[in-house]
């Protein structure tokens, strides 16, 4: 996670097509890079998938669906989200990432 104004800058990377919408924790690429690991039943076509974990993160985080916005890996798995924080999202966000940073 990164903060970039007041917002906050979270990588994600997301699997389409499963069976339930759910965040399974931080995960570490081959590069090094960790992002948060999320699954969504939608499928990878018009934008669908990018809604569904819009959506997700935004339940999970007690936040408004308008307030978390892909904005970078619109095609790809590893996608950047753009987060306005709410009162609660940081602390969500800590337990999210417990001592990894996405």
């Amino acid at each position: 996670m990164r903060e970039d104004g007041t917002a906050l800058l979270l990588r994600v990377r997301l699997t389409p097509n499963a069976s339930i919408d759910r965040i399974e924790g931080i995960e570490t690429a081959a590069d090094g890079s960790a992002h948060l690991k999320c699954r969504v039943r939608a499928i990878p076509e018009k934008g669908a998938a990018n809604a569904a974990v819009e959506k997700l993160v935004a339940k999970t985080l007690r936040i408004p669906k308008s307030a978390v916005t892909v904005i970078g890996g619109m095609t790809a798995r590893v996608k950047t989200l753009r987060i306005e924080p709410g009162p609660e999202t940081r602390t969500l966000l800590a337990s999210l990432l417990g001592k990894g940073e996405a």
